[in-house]
């Protein structure tokens, strides 16, 4: 007997939040669609192993803070313990099984069957799955959405449940006495200060001069500073140049520096695009040198048949970005003119105090010699966050001097990934720094200090 195949209008391979959001377009806009996951499963790396767990658990090492900090207001709630396995239980069905359900539940509400198995493009119309039951997907139209994986770090071969990656830490096997963080970017930060939360010593090594690196230096410094205290140790301008098994720990070696031992090993350098084993080499779509797919902005492949959306495609490789490009790719099969034309892509670091920022930021402005005017915000100076006890606040605000548009906001600070689409809209929508300022705010709230911010920028203009 031959392989089962099936027919259908749009196959989308990959079901993380690109891939998801484009099959529901696609079922709602009266298209045939299925999706094709390894794991069977709607959600994908956001979902299972990225976005959510981690801030699952970033939310409870946040209520230890908060603890810790209530004492300086007069209430001790006494040392907190923690229980790893009612913790691991509460993360994996209520937050990540709750939320993948509910994917299932619109799935099957729509009609979006899901295939499970590996997807390997065999033309620009017919798709092989492998895996238990294998099978022919054949369509009029594809997405690519198969995502990003964590990167390896060259050089360092060593291999084993004490050297992890971002995938292996969220699943809270132990919390480690003394674990090494390879890696300065937001998935170390934020991880390093789940487990530091958590009891570990945690010491943090970044091949360059700075934390965070490519974000504007104003709004990591209360996140440095932050850092500095909750961290054992941070090496800057260091390299990891070798891991070694001794007994039951691992020796790293750093350069600068000595060796030093831990317990255990996160490597957190980044991730790259799963986009290697596809079989694009048999349509007209392309991978660059990087392996990020190329697409143009109405996230069409070289191939007309064939489009990409998410991680695969390149930076920022943020799930917000890949359910925008899902819905526009869904939208342009269906005939309707949409492009991924936004103008901003928000980002959010979700440490202690957040980072956000989207659009210009200085250094852009610095690099393109662009003259911008640029107004900050200290949150010293805001109500809300004295009430707060949290006064290591900045919201900051870049503005072009001749039509007094917003073209940039950074903001760090607790709340800060919410506070930041106000930011978002205002440059989407090309808001004047008067629009912002003369918006009634409600008072007192962090989001004052947008207004704030806004109403420096007139001052300078007058």
């Amino acid at each position: 007997m031959g392989d089962l195949v099936v027919e259908v209008d749009v196959a989308v391979v990959g079901g993380g939040p690109g891939g998801y959001s484009a099959a529901f377009r696609c079922a709602e806009l009266g298209l045939e669609t299925v999706v094709v996951d390894g794991g069977k499963r709607l959600g994908g790396a956001c979902l299972f192993e990225g976005c959510i767990p981690s801030k699952a658990l970033l939310h409870v090492a946040a209520l230890i803070e908060d603890a810790e900090r209530a004492r300086e207001l007069g209430v001790d709630f006494g040392e907190p313990r923690v229980s790893l396995d009612p913790l691991r239980k509460w993360k994996s069905e209520r937050v990540v099984g709750r939320l993948a359900r509910g994917l299932a539940s619109v799935a099957k509400a729509k009609g979006v069957d899901v295939i499970g198995g590996r997807a390997v493009f065999e033309s620009s119309r017919e798709l092989y799955v492998e895996g238990d039951e294998p099978q022919k997907v054949r369509f009029k139209h594809a997405i690519v959405a198969t995502g990003s994986a964590p990167a390896r770090l060259p050089g360092l071969s060593l291999a084993g449940e004490r050297v992890m990656d971002s995938t292996a830490a969220l699943e809270l096997g132990e919390v480690p006495e003394r674990l090494l963080v390879i890696g300065g970017g937001y998935i170390g930060l934020e991880l390093g200060q789940v487990y530091a939360a958590l009891g570990s010593q945690v010491t943090v090594v970044e091949m360059t001069d700075e934390l965070l690196p490519g974000v504007d230096r104003a709004l990591v410094q209360p996140l440095a500073r932050r850092c500095e205290k909750l961290f054992a140790k941070i090496h800057l301008g260091t390299k990891v140049t070798s891991l070694l098994e001794k007994g039951s720990a691992i020796e790293a070696r750093l350069e600068p520096g000595d060796a030093q031992t831990f317990d255990r090993v996160l490597v957190a350098v980044g991730r790259r695009p799963a986009s290697a084993g596809l079989g694009l080499e048999h349509t007209r779509a392309s991978a660059d040198a990087r392996g990020f797919v190329t697409v143009n902005d109405r996230c069409r492949t070289a191939d007309p048949a064939i489009y990409a959306v998410g991680d695969v495609t390149g930076e920022p490789m943020l799930a917000h970005r890949a359910m925008r490009q899902g819905k526009v790719a869904a939208e342009v099969i269906a005939g309707r003119p949409a492009a991924f034309d936004n103008v901003v892509v928000p980002a959010v670091v979700f440490t202690d105090p957040e980072v956000a920022w989207c659009g210009l930021t200085e250094s852009d402005a610095a690099r393109e010699g662009r003259t911008v005017k640029i107004a900050k915000r200290e949150w010293a100076a805001s109500g809300r966050a004295l009430t707060l006890g949290r006064s290591d606040g900045l919201t900051k605000i870049l503005a072009d001097p001749d039509t007094g548009r917003v073209l940039g906001v950074g903001i760090v600070g607790p709340g800060a990934g919410e506070l930041i689409a106000e930011g978002a809209l205002a440059i989407e929508t090309a808001m004047t720094v008067e629009d912002l300022a003369v918006t009634i705010h409600t008072h007192p709230t962090l989001s004052e200090t947008l207004m704030e911010a806004a109403e420096s920028l007139l001052q300078q203009a007058r």
